[in-house]
């Protein structure tokens, strides 16, 4: 059994908190997500997470105009200097105070970030050979509070700073005789943004009580005395700016703007108000070219990419993403995580789609490859407990405390079975037997089991013995037995289809919280609330092995723990375990940050993951910092955000109905814990339903080090010299995948003859089947030699099919790529001969039309 899973993806969450950011592409958004980085891919439908943490959560992020640097800043000031394009942290810094904004020069020589009433201005890594990467340039003072936004000109000469003192400021970033900043007041709360135009000509200030405020500059005449002609080519050092104009959007009583953002080359300001409304205007008109409400709950944050058409927006409070085009008025992007926590999550058979239920009652399914979720079903009334896949993987079962499991068609994304108990009970638990035909649900008040029949919907049987709520559920492989796990410290083997029900109790010292069942059928796993693991032999009832996990899950402390990480072990244990593909392993995860995988054979621990190092969860340091603890034993770190000092931002409104609310919200840090841990079908990665979202580890491949693929002699000439001089196909092949550059491949690959496919394809070693399979599944899409691709697949599988039959686990992704690739190129044939065949047809009926007025016009002059 492989152990080297690393870090992968993050699903299921795509925004927190902080702000958004577009590639100079425009192709992708940069997404803080709690205290990692996500990057969506808008145009390629994929979303990847940069394999980096912070110690809290992130609360700003500038990307460079180039995207080679990165700049994340979390909660507590602390930076790190990333190297965009190879994922690489390159240096840290501490700014020692919370960053309100952060933002790059155009010319991207520069940063200039926030230090409350202060803007310090960096000189950008990269541009000089420095000791240090960040040297600072200045320090800009002026303002009376804290400083909340600030707009670069775009000949990266001056800056414009808004601040919670009402005022707006604009400095030049080098010193300039007789000049002195401008202050541009005028408005009654706090500037949120302020942005030039594109000429420099004007500027924008926008509020948050709602006002946009048109600054234009005083003539340079009136202001020195000079003539027109007499002007300096560099004037906007010394002009005086007024107001030109004042504009208020007008959206109601006690709506307030949250976010803002300009685009100078269109001159679009979108703003995002507290009502989950947002709208575009054109300026300096002040036309309104759009007004849509795209949610409940107040806009966090708005970007737009650089050509001005998308436009992105955050919501902290649903954490939800969305990508709107407005020109065409449709969404490029719309994705959501769960509400509250993730309670469940299982795997497809196939490895590539996983499902998730959490606590807001819904349920999400999930594109492994692409870390997008492509639909959500929300006919549950509460939380989700339990999910589980049919054997084909259409069919998507889901147990809640509502009193219903429902069953949902991935074919036709509709709610297509409710199952429901004769008195109204909460479902924990659920399994489905492998033929996909029998559903069974544990309840958590009548302690009993529930079986019904998929085709009919009814109520088969009811399984009574348990003395306590019924916790996990479990089929064997071969669906003759059920296992159950129960509070009232059994485990229980059930016989569904036989007469006799009852078959075996495992008893154990406490509660049972979660059990699994091995591959083979050979053995059960038992989890039990003393953080210990039992393993059974389901045949004869005997205890074959015992798992102490304690002192392995334990681990972190809260912040109102009285006791120590190390003497606070009592409450640990596991609430979900998983068997790997081949039964040699054992995954277990529960309340704690850990993550543990143990060795059957040995019972011994073989790895622990850590989940996060996200000081912002509750539980994931191992010791409190004494520092933050007042003389009455309260921790500071639990005091409110600063972000909500005023009233309104305090008032808890969440109740339906409340008007005046509660004056203080409460909120409490959500704890690091694993609710879920599923190994995928495939074996090469498992994902845990954590309360940072869907993690998903996969096998590091780039540990494996082959030496005898490692030759001086193997260059680009010597590749080509092979291919052209030598005519020795194969080994060239071989040699193009071992140099692996991309261009070198395509040529070998598309200047081997036809003839010689076969030849070649026979004669290919094992292990670079699926190099070659993988390549032909990309190159597929973007050539147009069709026939010769299809040629390379039919001699490859012909000649390794019962090679590739045996390993089909290990090559189920190149398949996929393969038949997405095949499937595209089929139906995008399909639709030219449709276009091509309806165009002839409109072009024969055209020349039968004109024939026949033609002859009309014939008769008429004749």
């Amino acid at each position: 059994m492989k152990s080297s899973f690393k870090f992968s993806n993050l699903c299921g969450t795509v925004y927190t908190k902080g702000n958004l950011v577009y590639t100079p592409d425009g192709n992708c958004v940069v997404s803080p997500v709690g205290n990692r980085v996500s990057v969506f891919d808008l145009v390629n439908n994929k979303s990847y997470t940069l394999p980096f943490e912070m110690r809290r959560d992130i609360s700003r992020i500038a990307l460079s105009p180039n995207a080679t640097l990165l700049i994340t800043v979390d909660e507590a000031g602390y930076a790190y200097l990333i190297n965009f394009n190879r994922q690489t942290v390159l240096h840290r810094i501490n700014f020692k105070s919370k960053v309100k904004d952060i933002v790059f020069s155009p010319n991207g020589k520069y940063v200039a970030v926030t230090h409350g009433k202060e803007v310090k201005v960096w000189k950008a890594p990269g541009f000089t050979r420095e000791f240090s990467p960040f040297v600072l340039h200045r320090t800009y003072t002026g303002h009376f509070d804290d400083i909340i936004h600030i707009s670069w000109s775009p000949d990266s000469n001056y800056f414009l700073t808004s601040s919670k003192d009402m005022t707006s400021k604009m400095y030049s970033l080098n010193p300039i005789a007789d000049f002195k900043p401008v202050t541009l007041s005028g408005h009654r709360a706090a500037v949120l943004g302020a942005y030039f135009s594109s000429d420099m000509a004007h500027i924008y200030t926008i509020s948050k009580d709602g006002a946009l405020f048109h600054w234009r500059h005083a003539s340079f005449a009136d202001v020195r005395g000079l003539e027109e002609d007499e002007l300096e080519e560099d004037f906007i050092d010394h002009v005086r700016w007024r107001v030109h104009e004042k504009h208020y959007f007008q959206q109601g009583h006690g709506v307030q703007v949250k976010s803002c953002q300009f685009h100078p080359q269109s001159n679009l300001v979108v703003v995002g108000f507290s009502n989950g409304v947002f709208g575009l205007y054109e300026v300096p008109s002040f036309v309104n070219i759009h007004s849509l409400s795209i949610s409940q709950h107040k806009i966090s944050t708005i970007a737009i990419n650089p050509t001005g058409e998308w436009l992105a927006f955050g919501c902290r409070t649903l954490g939800q993403l969305l990508v709107w085009e407005w020109q065409s008025e449709t969404y490029v992007l719309k994705q959501q995580g769960h509400y509250y926590d993730m309670n469940t999550l299982a795997y497809a058979p196939d490895g590539q789609t996983m499902v998730t239920g959490g606590d807001d009652g819904k349920v999400k399914v999930w594109n492994a490859s692409s870390g997008f979720c492509f639909v959500t079903f929300s006919d549950h009334k509460s939380g989700v407990q339990a999910v589980s896949f049919a054997k084909q993987g259409q069919v998507v079962f889901s147990a809640s405390m509502d009193g219903t499991v429902r069953a949902f068609d991935l074919v036709r994304y509709r709610n297509f079975r409710t199952f429901t108990s004769p008195n109204p009970v909460q479902f924990t638990s659920l399994a489905v037997d492998p033929s996909g035909e029998i559903v069974c649900a544990g309840t958590m008040d009548s302690f009993e089991i529930y079986v019904w029949s998929v085709q009919t919907g009814k109520l088969l049987d009811v399984l009574a013995g348990h003395e306590g709520p019924v916790s996990s559920l479990a089929f064997s492989s071969d669906g003759v037995t059920l296992l159950s796990g129960s509070w009232d410290h059994t485990a229980r083997l059930w016989d569904v289809f036989g007469r006799n029900k009852h078959i075996e109790i495992l008893q154990h010292q406490t509660e049972v919280l979660a059990v699994a069942y091995r591959p083979d059928n050979q053995q059960v796993a038992c989890s039990t609330l003393d953080g210990q693991v039992s393993l059974w032999q389901p045949s004869d009832a005997k205890l074959m092995n015992t798992i102490d996990g304690r002192k392995d899950i334990s681990g972190g402390r809260k912040l109102n723990d009285r006791t120590t990480a190390d003497n606070n072990a009592s409450g640990k244990a596991f609430h979900s375990l998983t068997y790997t593909a081949d039964g040699a392993s054992l995954l277990g995860g529960g309340n704690s940050k850990y993550i543990c995988l143990y060795d059957l054979a040995t019972t011994s621990l073989i790895r622990k993951f850590q989940i996060s190092h996200n000081l912002s969860l509750d539980g994931a340091q191992e010791k409190l910092n004494a520092r933050h603890m007042t003389e009455f034993g309260f921790n500071k770190e639990e005091l409110e955000d600063e972000e909500a000092s005023d009233l309104e931002d305090r008032l808890d409104n969440s109740l339906p109905g409340t008007q005046a609310g509660d004056l203080s919200a409460r909120k409490t840090r959500p704890e690091i814990r694993a609710q879920s841990v599923q190994f995928s079908p495939t074996g090469h990665a498992w994902a845990a339903a954590t309360t940072d979202g869907l993690m998903v580890y996969a096998l590091d491949d780039t540990i494996l080090f082959d030496p005898f693929d490692l030759e001086i002699d193997i260059t680009p000439d010597s590749v080509l010299a092979t291919l052209h001089d030598d005519q020795d196909y194969l080994k060239a092949l071989c040699m193009a995948f071992r140099l692996n550059e991309q261009h070198i491949t395509c040529q070998v690959f598309e200047g081997i003859p036809p003839d010689s496919v076969s030849l070649v394809a026979r004669g290919l070693p094992q292990k670079y089947l699926d190099k070659l399979l993988a390549f032909i599944a990309t190159h597929l899409e973007t050539s147009p030699h069709l026939e010769f691709h299809l040629l390379w697949v039919t001699q490859l599988l012909t000649a390794h099919g019962r090679y590739l039959k045996g390993h089909r686990g290990e090559y189920q992704a190149v398949f996929r790529g393969l038949y997405k690739g095949i499937t595209r190129v089929r139906d995008d044939i399909a639709s030219l001969c449709d276009s091509n065949k309806y165009m002839m047809k409109y072009l024969l009926a055209q020349q039968t039309l004109a024939q026949s007025t033609l002859d009309k016009m014939d008769v008429t002059q004749g």
